[in-house]
């Protein structure tokens, strides 16, 4: 599967939580952050307890976000593609926040305990996305 592809997947799924979640609300003008990990063999599952036992209560002490976290259905991306979005304020906070949550002592110490037996991820592609006038989340 082409990051293309998931991209465009997950941008839509993206907009349809985002449109339930967000009804009745007003407006929005927050910045939204895509991150794609592209997981080490072998570690996927790791990973996922990483973001579920620890990542992303930290994350929220840091004022980033969850819209959701996703894993691609078919192999190979299903092995070794980890994909989420975060919504910030903007993104000069999303800054700020990223260095807050890297020098947190918690984040450090779950970081290098999952790590002990090497790297989680590979390398991460990261995309800043504000939404469109028509979008449900304006």
């Amino acid at each position: 599967m082409k990051t293309s592809c998931v991209l465009s997947f997950v941008c839509g799924a993206a907009v349809m939580f985002s449109f339930s979640a967000l009804s009745g609300s007003t407006p929005s003008h927050h910045v939204y952050e895509l991150r794609l990990y592209h997981v080490n063999q072998g570690k996927m599952d790791a990973l996922r307890a990483r973001f579920g036992d620890h990542t992303d209560a930290i994350f929220k002490r840091h004022n980033m976000k969850s819209i959701g976290y996703w894993v691609p259905e078919d192999a190979p991306s299903s092995q070794n593609l980890f994909i989420y979005i975060l919504e910030h304020p903007s993104r000069q906070e999303a800054e700020k926040n990223w260095a807050a949550f890297q020098a947190d002592p918690e984040w450090k110490n779950v970081k290098a305990e999952s790590e002990a037996q090497g790297p989680l991820v590979d390398h991460i592609d990261r995309y800043f996305m504000d939404p469109t006038s028509y979008s449900a989340l304006n």
